[in-house]
């Protein structure tokens, strides 16, 4: 069979068999997938018509260390020959899960000591809510229960995770609008009060955030941010709890993007680079001080886990990943890619008039899309995704947010990424730009 007759055959499979996560049922079923992909090498994905294209998000902002990394599938062949999986419930344990554990001790700022596992970021900040929860539970504070989160602000779709999402159209996907979950400005501080006073303190059990919001469109607070928002939890006793699931393990050029300010939180969910992919895993790192007040306050058992909690050849993968995190300095080059990918974004602005605000950290970046610089008036409709769609004809990936009046385009490539293939990728940027500009989009869509 010709590679021709392969994607037909596969395109109708998928068509037929396949629901697809987070994206448009319709399109699926009038288009087909947008790439069938085969392989992986480096900072790209191959479809299986052999088109090359830049993996410009690390696939789902987690890729850390790139494609088709055989020192990974080595760790994981290691350990699956000896132990595969078996059970962390009734206090079994093996060897990869205490080692990361401990490894993940010393990679964390501050006190923050002792980690429970998920699979992945939706699992470990819905175990970060029910955590805090069962914790004033523990404390005699039952009517602690109330979780703030800031807009813009995404957390996945588990249930609990859902409703912490400040992005609204994802609760409102399955009417998910459950009890004590708070929603604040993404920025003042002044609002953060106001919400707790309103609620009253009593009531509320952690606010939650991450470093930078990711998947709400890539927006980094001011340095001064979470050093208020630490003081404020620490006044009214809440708990914080730092949604590291994108910004951690070297993604912003620092090992976690809570380090840029100076800032320890409570608590910290994990997932995405702890394994860059190539094995599902996640976690939740609490501090020491609530490690020490759960064993001396609990009784009964700790009725939460899941089946791979503390998978043995996931955690193999994750050891092996942060390994090579640490020997091929990846989270520095992610610093000074970032800065050149900044540096890349600024350009753009200066020589395309429908960018407006850039922005980023280490490697997570985001543009905005204009239609008057001066102003910042906005598109009646979004050019975002007609971007990323010209983009990925000329061999990039990248992504659009259109959330809450957003227009933006969102990057995050693997931290291996140098100088030339940024160079390469804003370049593809620049002419997606142009040729939406050159069509004419901007006044069919006044």
């Amino acid at each position: 069979m010709d590679n021709k007759n392969r994607v037909q055959e596969l395109t109708e499979l998928d068509k037929k068999h396949f629901l697809h996560p987070t994206s448009s049922i319709k399109q699926q079923q009038e288009d087909g997938p947008a790439f069938i992909f085969s392989e992986g090498k480096g900072i790209y994905l191959y479809d299986v018509l052999g088109n090359k294209i830049m993996d410009g998000m690390s696939s789902l902002w987690n890729v850390n260390i790139g494609h088709g990394r055989k020192e990974i599938a080595e760790a994981a062949t290691e350990q699956m020959s000896k132990l595969a999986f078996s059970s962390c419930f009734s206090t079994f344990s093996n060897e990869p899960v205490i080692k990361l554990a401990e490894k993940i001790s010393q990679i964390t700022p501050g006190d923050l000591n002792t980690t429970f596992f998920t699979s992945g970021g939706s699992e470990s900040n819905d175990t970060a809510i029910k955590l805090v929860r069962h914790y004033w539970i523990l404390k005699g504070e039952k009517d602690r229960k109330k979780i703030i989160s800031r807009k813009k602000s995404y957390h996945g779709l588990a249930m609990g995770a859902t409703n912490a999402t400040g992005l609204k159209p994802f609760r409102d996907f399955s009417n998910t609008f459950s009890p004590d979950f708070c929603h604040v400005d993404d920025l003042s501080i002044e609002a953060l009060i106001e919400l707790i006073e309103k609620e009253g303190p009593e009531t509320i059990a952690a606010f939650i955030s991450e470093p930078v919001q990711g998947a709400g469109g890539v927006h980094v607070p001011s340095m001064n941010y979470f050093k208020e928002c630490r003081k404020i939890c620490d006044k009214y006793g809440i708990l914080f709890i730092a949604d590291e699931v994108i910004t951690g393990f070297g993604r912003t050029g620092k090992y976690f993007g809570m380090e840029h300010y100076g800032v320890i939180p409570d608590i910290m969910c994990f997932a995405k680079g702890v394994t860059s992919g190539y094995a599902q895993l996640g976690g939740v790192v609490i501090s020491k001080k609530i490690h020490e007040d759960l064993i001396e306050l609990s009784t009964d058992t700790f009725l939460h886990g899941y089946t791979y909690s503390g998978h043995p050849t996931a955690c193999a993968v994750a050891l092996r990943n942060i390994q090579v995190i640490e020997e091929e300095n990846l989270i520095e080059n992610a610093r000074l890619m970032g800065e050149e990918m900044l540096k890349g974004f600024k350009w753009l602005q200066q020589e395309q008039n429908i960018v407006g605000e850039v922005r980023g950290l280490g490697l997570l970046g985001a543009i905005e899309l204009v239609k008057n610089q001066g102003t910042n008036e906005r598109f009646n409709k979004p050019l975002a995704p007609l971007v990323v769609n010209e983009a990925a004809k000329r061999g990039l990936i990248c992504r659009s947010v259109v959330f809450e009046g957003q227009d933006t385009l969102v990057f995050s490539p693997p931290l291996i990424i140098n100088k030339q293939e940024i160079n390469k990728m804003i370049e593809i940027i620049s002419d997606s730009l142009s040729v939406v500009k050159q069509k004419n989009y901007e006044k069919e869509l006044i």
